[in-house]
């Protein structure tokens, strides 16, 4: 069982972008806005971020880097924090998953978990 200082919920909604994608050179462009909310009892610092990108056929890619769009937010208890970003794939459909690394007002060092989501053109699932 996690302990529930350190209770960190992260939510994604994705959005696939025409405008940038180029269907006939497998370029698919999306969108996506995470709401990271700290359901802990400590505030907690965002240090870092590891994403797992995998297209539809299923090549992977790892990104990892300090915070999120250029901040480190400390998100105090029962606030949160959303930002936007994108990313490019060469299939239809992927999915991203991966975690954040947090640092808390203690100076415990935890993971939050992003559970895998689906980032799909309109139409390409049935």
């Amino acid at each position: 069982m996690s302990d529930p200082r350190y209770q960190i919920d992260v939510s994604v909604v994705t959005r696939f972008l025409p405008e940038q994608s180029m269907p006939e050179q497998d370029r698919f462009a999306f969108a996506y806005t995470v709401t990271v909310l700290n359901n802990g009892e400590l505030p907690a610092r965002l240090l870092s971020r590891h994403w797992v990108i995998t297209d539809g056929d299923g090549h992977v890619e790892e990104v990892r880097g300090a915070g999120v769009i250029g901040q480190q937010p400390l998100i105090e208890v029962g606030k949160s924090h959303t930002y936007s970003s994108g990313t490019v794939m060469t299939t239809r459909v992927g999915n991203m998953q991966g975690s954040y690394e947090m640092l808390a007002e203690d100076g415990k060092r935890f993971n939050a978990v992003i559970a895998p989501f689906r980032l799909a053109v309109p139409g390409a699932l049935h």
